[in-house]
């Protein structure tokens, strides 16, 4: 299998988080873990947290790298060496060449991994997974004894795992810091969080968005703009859009829902198709995505009585506003969004064609603009 499919922390066709040398947009989480380091008030568990695609993983990699470079503060040396004022590490030190091949002994990145009977990837970061760290603890130390332990993603885990954490977090290794990304902190054990600060990564803006896209390796264009829209600052989903043609599919959803209440069948059809080809799923999956995005878009125009100010495809403000007139017509198409949809997502558990359930959502749309 290919390092994009057995890393599940790498978004696919964009480059890892251990190599991506700049974290943008996220200077008050830097300056806060390094305020805690130069005081002497480095704790040894951190929960990274916030919505996909913001940097979480990115700043998890350059904390690692700079603790495995950076000695300890000594407060009582008044004409040492200064104070590190940034988490930037010389691309040159060993620590970085040896994090960028994958051979620093110093740190242990865990994920989900394969299941070696089906050799398939695992949904759940398992007991087995957290354990292991028991042997990379048990290593004797170099580079001032200092070990660093990612967990990508903490909220991942399972029940046995994450209990086998905590009993971890209760008695931590000396000189060890654990770095917990986390996207949905409710999903952990308050026991696991009690025992972590927090450093919490906020939304990009559209700029910081597209610089963060340039890093990628991503050019700026006309269309980055309706990026940074839908992707709501996140990076990861930007790339994701990008890489995947999101923008084109958002703008048949959108041409879709202007022909209704007469909706396009051909164009429907096509749309269905495409998404429903067999090695199609990640497409199959961003379409389901960009349907809700379009349809709470909608909903929210209804209610606020506003279209989108910045549009992410032709004429969405027009037809969002002939769609959702009232407040009422927003509750409608609210409600359709979470039935609809939920629909699609039992269907796909099931195994039902995926061409036949786009159309059965497509259809539940327009009736819903049908009875408006």
């Amino acid at each position: 299998m290919s390092e994009q499919t057995t890393d599940p922390t790498r978004v696919p066709g964009a480059p890892h988080p251990r190599d991506t040398v700049q974290l943008i947009g996220q200077g008050t989480a830097e300056a806060a873990f390094l305020d805690a380091f130069t005081t002497g008030r480095l704790h040894h568990a951190w929960l990274i947290t916030g919505p996909r695609g913001i940097g979480k993983a990115t700043l998890a990699w350059r904390i690692a790298r700079f603790l495995l470079a950076t000695p300890d503060p000594d407060p009582d040396d008044m004409f040492g060496v200064p104070l590190p004022t940034t988490l930037d590490v010389d691309p040159d030190h060993p620590v970085a060449h040896r994090i960028a091949a994958g051979a620093e002994p110093g740190l242990k990145s865990v994920h989900r991994t394969e299941n070696e009977k089906t050799k398939r990837l695992r949904d759940q970061i398992t007991i087995d997974d957290i354990r292991a760290m028991a042997g990379f603890f048990q290593l004797s130390a170099t580079d001032g004894g200092r070990r660093v332990v990612i967990i990508d993603a903490a909220d991942e885990m399972n029940a046995n795992a994450a209990n086998a954490l905590l009993k971890m977090l209760e008695e931590p290794p000396d000189r060890t810091t654990l770095l917990l990304i986390c996207h949905q902190p409710s999903r952990l054990l308050p026991t696991i969080r009690s025992r972590c600060r927090t450093l919490r990564l906020s939304t990009l803006s559209a700029d910081d968005t597209a610089r963060a896209m340039a890093q990628a390796g991503v050019e700026p264009s006309a269309q980055s703009a309706a990026l940074a829209e839908l992707s709501a600052g996140s990076v990861g989903d930007a790339l994701r859009l990008s890489l995947l043609d999101g923008l084109k599919i958002y703008s048949e959803i959108v041409a879709l829902l202007g022909s209704m209440p007469n909706l396009d069948r051909p164009r429907a059809l096509a749309l269905a198709e495409a998404a429903g080809q067999r090695g199609a799923e990640a497409r199959l999956d961003l379409l389901y995505t960009l349907i809700d995005i379009a349809l709470t878009r909608l909903a929210r125009t209804g209610a606020t009585g506003h279209p989108p100010q910045v549009e992410a495809a032709a004429n969405e403000a027009a037809i969002f506003s002939r769609l959702a007139r009232t407040q009422g017509q927003a509750r409608a198409w609210a409600d359709t969004a979470q039935t609809a949809l939920a629909r699609a997502r039992h269907g796909r558990a099931v195994n039902l064609d995926p061409a036949a359930l786009v159309l059965d959502t497509l259809f539940k749309l327009q009736d819903t603009a049908a009875t408006r």
